[in-house]
């Protein structure tokens, strides 16, 4: 139902780099999740697009900059190389999508509350239909200074949750469990 052009449906891993899932919350759990869900995608023939951080602190080729040794694209699987917290912003992302017949995004990576976030919105604000697999994103505790702390789970739960209620004319989106994720069932909502 989306208002994209097109049927098809792509994950876009993001974000899974060593440096920025080191200290991440359930790191090796969500890891897991990601990598099963990424299996599936391959074993149904649904493109699996990988988009990899780079800027100041993240400098591309350096170890903390790699994809963590459990998820590596393979040959011809698109590699979108982003500077800010879209995916979309300055990419050639939403060209890739188009050329591929993409109207549904299945949505998975680091962080929460920056890069998926920011993914997620630019998704559904450019008309795609979107699925955010539940337990396959994650990020780290976020310091607010002294006594101030906001929990990653609560920054997980909270994003799942606006996922989930968010409501965009034209467009379906929700959030599905990696152990139910199925990529041939567009969003229910």
């Amino acid at each position: 139902m989306s208002t994209r052009p097109g049927s098809a449906t792509a994950l876009v891993v993001v974000d899974v780099q060593t440096g920025v899932v080191a200290q991440a919350w359930q790191r090796d759990v969500v890891v897991k999740n990601i990598a099963a869900a990424v299996e599936r995608a391959r074993a149904q023939g649904v493109p699996v697009l990988w988009v990899q951080h780079q800027d100041d602190e993240l400098q591309a080729g350096t170890p903390a900059w790699q994809w963590v040794p459990e998820l590596q694209p393979r040959e011809g699987e698109a590699l979108i190389h982003k500077g800010f917290n879209s995916s979309f912003e300055s990419t050639p992302l939403l060209a890739e999508l188009d050329r591929l017949g993409v109207s549904h995004l299945v949505l998975a990576g680091a962080a929460s509350n920056w890069c998926i976030r920011a993914t997620a919105y630019g998704a559904l604000e450019r008309g795609f239909d979107l699925t955010l697999i539940a337990d396959g994103h994650t990020t780290m505790d976020l310091d607010l200074g002294p006594g101030r702390c906001v929990q990653a789970a609560s920054i997980v739960e909270d994003l799942n949750a606006a996922i989930q209620w968010l409501s965009y004319p034209g467009r379906r989106n929700t959030v599905v469990a990696a152990a139910d994720l199925d990529f041939g069932v567009p969003p229910a909502r």
